[in-house]
């Protein structure tokens, strides 16, 4: 609804209180789906953590030696095809590598841009509860410094600017005392609290759907055990195939 016709309605006590509480159910909807999402994202952040530590290192080793054996059988074929062969998958281990061991080393690398801090500064200075002006907005506030806490931790740009662009609609383009003024307020802040709602649930949908969230649901099978296992048996194949080429190599003199 336009902003115009709201204001013109002047409403009454009975709507306002309708609005506010309206406010207050979607904010608190907003927060169960907020404390919902952050257990999933934990929980699937433990799971990938010991995937990685228990499976990733595994697959980065295979990959390793399947790449040696293949530039190894460059030194004993010397042909164009064994050579693309040997650059693929050289390129494949390398990929194997980055993803088992990349996250530990980004997060200790990770150096956030000035650009970056500034608008993370520029969005506390808004929405820290401390510049709350009652209890029900110390809970809001608290809710979205959580929110740009975890931005800025991931370096997403996008949902600081949004904070800090939905707070600048409601405190200055929403001007005004008076019923119609708070109501056009209120009404904004559902509709603000709906779309986060929206958002979170397609994230939700995202990861529950992704491969680590699948992995984990049939961790109850011992799975982790079983893929360290077979990926065991692998390597230790892929070993004697290369001590194999190896000797080829040796016998021809090269």
């Amino acid at each position: 609804m336009p902003a115009e016709i709201i204001l013109q309605q002047m409403p009454d006590a009975t709507a306002l209180l309708e609005k506010r509480e309206k406010l207050a159910a979607v904010r608190t909807t907003l927060a169960e789906r907020e404390s919902e999402l952050a257990q999933i994202r934990a929980q699937l952040k433990t799971f990938e953590g010991r995937y990685l530590r228990q499976i990733g290192i595994l697959y980065a080793e295979l990959d390793d030696l399947e790449a040696r054996i293949a530039e190894r059988e460059v030194d004993l074929y010397d042909s164009d095809s064994a050579r693309r062969r040997a650059e693929e998958i050289r390129q494949r281990a390398q990929e194997t590598h980055d993803a088992a061991f990349g996250d530990a080393r980004e997060a200790e690398e990770f150096d956030p841009p000035p650009t970056l801090k500034t608008l993370f500064r520029d969005v506390a200075k808004r929405i820290h509860p401390d510049f709350a002006r009652d209890e029900a907005e110390q809970k809001h506030f608290t809710l979205l410094m959580a929110r740009a806490n975890q931005a800025y931790s991931h370096g997403d740009t996008e949902t600081l600017q949004r904070l800090l662009d939905d707070h600048r609609e409601i405190s200055s383009s929403i001007a005004g005392e008076g019923a119609a003024a708070e109501l056009l307020r209120i009404t904004r802040q559902i509709e603000h609290a709906e779309r986060d709602i929206a958002a979170l649930d397609a994230e939700r949908h995202v990861l529950l759907a992704g491969e680590i969230a699948q992995l984990a649901a049939r961790e109850h099978r011992d799975l982790l055990i079983e893929l360290a296992t077979s990926l065991r048996e692998q390597i230790a194949d892929a070993q004697r195939r290369f001590e194999l080429i190896d000797r080829q190599i040796s016998a021809h003199g090269r």
